[in-house]
């Protein structure tokens, strides 16, 4: 059993979402803004955190960066009727996991709640980690522990967000191959082609900078002309 903290002021959709993530064998508390959400958080310690952006008191951007400051790796999603590309990319840039935009499918929401849960047991049960991602990846000076979700560079620990990581997953999965951004996307974190590409773009600039000698000509996150990227260990 999975436990699910909702931070949504919105109370006939916090409910409805709670039943059924209860139907599905969830145990699902509700908080109804960012102050209280952020207090139950630390004191219930759940599994994974389902986030609205407008809300009183504090809204969902300020209780993501609270949660991010303290904790990288548990699984946030956000539920927003922000439907707009830079909503979206500043959610991703602070920390947040997936964004699904309302109204939504409550069956794409379920299913996305499972897929993250089971990304954030990796490593934790070996029988839920696809046979195909190794437990690390070595390039250059660098290291990525997918096992227990650390990387390292220079021998100095960094912190990796799990959105990071997954992307991360999905270039040692793939060396040497040109990767598009919307395979990217689709890949790391199950979004579809109507998400912008340049939010792609934003994670390598960041994987750049942590990982490559001089980020100006990187030999490691490469861009393919027309394509988009591709990774090579050496």
């Amino acid at each position: 059993m999975s436990k699910v903290l909702i931070i949504d002021d919105e109370v006939h959709i916090a409910e409805g979402i709670k039943l059924n993530l209860e139907l599905n064998g969830h145990k699902v508390h509700i908080k109804e803004n960012g102050f209280l959400g952020v207090n139950e958080w630390k004191s219930w310690r759940p599994d994974i955190i389902v986030l609205d952006l407008m809300m009183p008191i504090m809204d969902g951007y300020t209780t993501l960066q609270k949660i991010r400051e303290e904790d990288k790796k548990i699984p946030i999603l956000v539920l927003s009727a922000k439907d707009a590309i830079k909503d979206k990319v500043k959610c991703l840039s602070i920390g947040v996991d997936d964004y699904l935009s309302k109204p939504f499918s409550l069956e794409e929401f379920l299913l996305r709640i499972d897929r993250l849960l089971l990304r954030a047991s990796w490593g934790q049960e070996g029988d839920l980690k696809p046979k195909n991602i190794p437990d690390e990846i070595v390039f250059g000076n660098n290291r990525v522990d997918f096992k227990t979700k650390k990387g390292f560079i220079n021998g100095d620990e960094v912190n990796l967000t799990l959105q990071e990581l997954n992307l991360l997953q999905v270039f040692a999965q793939n060396i040497g191959l040109p990767l598009s951004r919307s395979e990217l996307l689709e890949q790391g974190w199950g979004y579809s082609q109507d998400t912008s590409t340049r939010t792609v773009d934003n994670f390598i600039v960041r994987f750049r900078k942590y990982f490559e000698k001089n980020p100006k000509k990187p030999i490691h996150f490469k861009s393919v002309r027309s394509i988009g990227y591709v990774f090579n260990k050496n």
